[in-house]
């Protein structure tokens, strides 16, 4: 299968408010519409997540991260032309995103992905995807696709057949900016 056939069939998913399994940027992700809160919902709960722990959320690029930022603060952008690896910025206030994937300050982490088949899905999509790791809450983050519980697996509607044979490297780091551009690291 081809990596575009893979991303169609991914998507057709995506749109019926389902959940897939797929690689990141980062480390493999769970993710589903990140403007769907029925998806969102049952993303929590299939990870036993609290939904008090906002999750993350990808975008293809600049003008689609414009497209649930309103107003980007200039540190944002100056962190994300000089970033040299992932990194998920917590945004104040976006819009366009499922309210129950909001922190409860009514932010969210959102980051452009550098992935080509990620950047692929998201595009294909036409809006943003939730992105979180490939484990159940608690349990280690899988970096690569062996090491996530085949129990996880059973319980999505997807798993991509692309990246599987590679290893990812890590968490991104996260960082907010606030609508003040004032910065704080949350996770380096």
């Amino acid at each position: 299968m081809t990596a575009d056939e893979d991303i169609r069939r991914a998507v057709a998913v995506l749109r019926r408010g389902g959940i897939i399994a797929y690689p990141t940027d980062t480390v493999w992700g769970l993710g589903c519409d990140a403007s769907n809160p029925d998806a969102v919902a049952r993303l929590y709960e299939l990870k036993r997540r609290s939904d008090a722990k906002a999750m993350i959320t990808l975008v293809a690029d600049e003008a689609m991260l414009e497209a649930v930022v309103d107003d980007i603060p200039e540190a944002a952008r100056q962190i994300i032309a000089v970033a040299v690896s992932p990194v998920t910025i917590v945004y104040d206030h976006p819009y366009g995103l499922a309210s129950n994937l909001l922190a409860p300050d009514g932010s969210a982490g959102v980051r452009i992905t550098s992935e080509a088949w990620s950047r692929g899905l998201c595009r294909a999509l036409g809006r943003p995807v939730v992105s979180t790791s490939a484990n159940f809450s608690g349990e280690l983050t899988a970096r690569c696709f062996t090491e996530i519980d085949p129990g996880l697996l059973a319980k999505v509607d997807y798993v991509a057949e692309y990246g599987r044979d590679g290893m990812q490297a890590k968490a991104s780091s996260v960082i907010k900016v606030d609508s003040h551009s004032r910065v704080t690291i949350l996770r380096q």
